[in-house]
Order: structure tokens, then sequence, then C-alpha cells
């Protein structure tokens, strides 16, 4: 026979079966995960057992309200890196056991004021990398357990006052890479355990003195690349367990820092004035500069280009 020929075994094996992509797993699974290029339907026929789904990395650009039907006991949606460009209102009706939700990288550009009306037991909630320009107030109504909320990479341009108040339990707020230019009176009103808040990329031109007030439980505040120019006096001084804080890449010229110690403190890329309010701050306050022989006076003239570090130990300074 001819050479080409190939085993019937192999020939079963290749040819296209009538399965679709991701065929339902064994009864009593508890995890399902398809990342095949060409679904376009959320898989059917999932086991009442299961626990996690992850449907990423695919061709969905819909779901039906029923999609979720029939997994009472859910506790981790990941649909990241589909097509998704709304969200049925009903869909997380019937899944009121979710922790974990992860909605990176779709097209939403907005989502049913009640989408999470049902679901008191999300603990994280990930729409990174969608469309988003605005935040409703009906999202957060209803998730008092919410612990990480990651809205970064969207194109909001304001948080409004009180959105985040319901949220009681939240520990960890990622705003980064959006367009933010000023956080309202309130804007973080409610988060009394926030440990993280991350804003770096906006387009913040200022803070207003009491932003941080209502998050004294603040460790990590990431403020780098906006757009800083100042920093009210004491702004700071509520974020006594603060331990990291990044203002890198703004325009500021002088420094106001949280009380307490050991501060890793990012300060590089800014046009610093090398005078004696900058230097003995940081020459009593001594944080752990990071990066700091990017870390440069701008002025005076004399010390134009010296590392700021350098010069605040330095003895000659006359302050």
């Amino acid at each position: 026979p001819p050479s080409w020929i190939l085993p019937p075994l192999l020939l079963l094996l290749l040819a296209p079966g009538p399965t679709a992509p991701c065929s339902p797993p064994q009864p009593n699974a508890t995890h399902f995960v398809c990342t095949e290029p060409t679904l376009s339907t959320f898989p059917a026929g999932l086991p009442p057992t299961t626990l996690a789904v992850s449907v990423e990395f695919t061709a969905l650009a819909t779901l039906l309200p029923t999609a979720l039907a029939g997994l009472p006991r859910l506790q981790e949606l990941h649909l990241s890196s589909n097509r998704l460009t709304t969200l049925p209102e009903p869909l997380l009706r019937s899944v009121p056991t979710l922790r974990v939700l992860d909605l990176t990288d779709n097209l939403l550009d907005d989502l049913p004021a009640g989408i999470f009306a049902a679901t008191g037991h999300l603990q994280h909630l990930v729409l990174r990398g969608n469309r988003l320009q605005a935040l409703q107030p009906a999202w957060f109504w209803h998730l008092p357990r919410l612990q990480w909320l990651d809205l970064a990479a969207n194109a909001l341009t304001e948080v409004p006052p009180m959105i985040f108040h319901p949220l009681s339990s939240l520990r960890s707020l990622d705003l980064s890479h959006n367009r933010l230019a000023t956080l309202a009176p309130g804007a973080l009103a409610g988060l009394r355990v926030l440990e993280r808040l991350d804003l770096e990329g906006n387009q913040l031109g200022t803070l207003l003195p009491a932003v941080f007030g209502p998050t004294p439980a603040l460790r990590l505040l990431f403020l780098q690349d906006n757009k800083l120019q100042a920093l009210p006096t004491g702004v700071f001084v509520p974020l006594r367990h603060l331990r990291v804080l990044d203002l890198a890449g703004n325009r500021l010229q002088a420094l106001e820092l949280p009380p307490g110690a050991a501060l890793d403190l990012d300060i590089s890329g800014n046009p610093w004035a090398c005078e004696c309010p900058l230097l003995v701050l940081l020459r009593q306050a001594a944080p752990r500069l990071t990066a700091s022989h990017n870390t440069l006076c701008a002025s005076p003239a004399h010390r134009r280009g010296q590392e700021v570090a350098a010069v605040s130990r330095a003895g000659d300074t006359g302050c």
C-alpha cells in the first residue's frame, strides 16, 4: 500500500469528532477548565458538583442568563481573556456561594445594576482590563464580604463619593491605569480595613487633605506615574500603619511623609527641591529609599543632578 496511508487507529484519532470543544467533564467532577480559542458558547452540562469553572482565552462573546443554572455549589468563576461585552443581570443568581469572579481582559463597558445582588459571599472581584467608564453604586450594595476589588486598566474618570462604603471587608483596591484626575471627598469612605490602594498611572494632579482619613489601616499606597505637583500638609498623617509609599514619576518638589518608622519609599523621577524642608524630613524620618540613583535634585542650581539621599546625609547642608 502507498506509504502515506495512515493506520486506521491514527485516522480515527485525527478525524473530527462530533463533540464540541471542551466537552463536559465526568460526573461528580469539581473543576472544569477550557481554553479552546474557537469556543463561542458557554459549555452546557456541567455536573452540579462543580466548584470551579475556568473558561478563558476563548471566543466567548455572550452568556445566556441561565448559563450557570444547575451549579449551586460554584465558588470560583474565571472568565478572563474572552470577548464578553455585557453580562445578563440574572447570571449570578443561581450561584449564591460564589467567592471568586475574574473577568479580566474582556470588552465590558458596563454591567447591569443588579448583577451582584445575589452574590453576598463574593470575596474576590476582578474587572481589570475592560472598558468601564463609570462605576455604579448598586454594584457594591450587596458585597459585605468582598476583600479584593480590581478595577485597573479601565476608562474610569471618577470615583463617586461613598461608592465603596458598603465594602466593609475590603482589603485591596486597585484603581491603577484609569483616567482619574482627582479623588472626590468621600471617595474612600467606609474602607476602614483597606490595606492596599493602587492609584498608579492615573492623571491625579492633586489630593484633598483628608482623602486618606477613611483608610487608617492602609499599609501599601501606590501613587506613582501621576501628575502630582504638590502634597497637602499632613495628607498622610492618618496612615500610621503605612509601610510602602510610591510617589515615583510625578512632578513633586516637596515631600510629605506619614508618621511612624520602617517606611519603604520610592520618590524617584520627581524634580526635588533639595532645600532644608526636604533634607531635614528625610534625615529625621530615615525611610528606606528605593531607586535612590534616580532620585535627584532639580534645584537649587548648585545641587542639580545630585542624589537626594546623598545630599540629605551630608553634614554641610546648613540645615
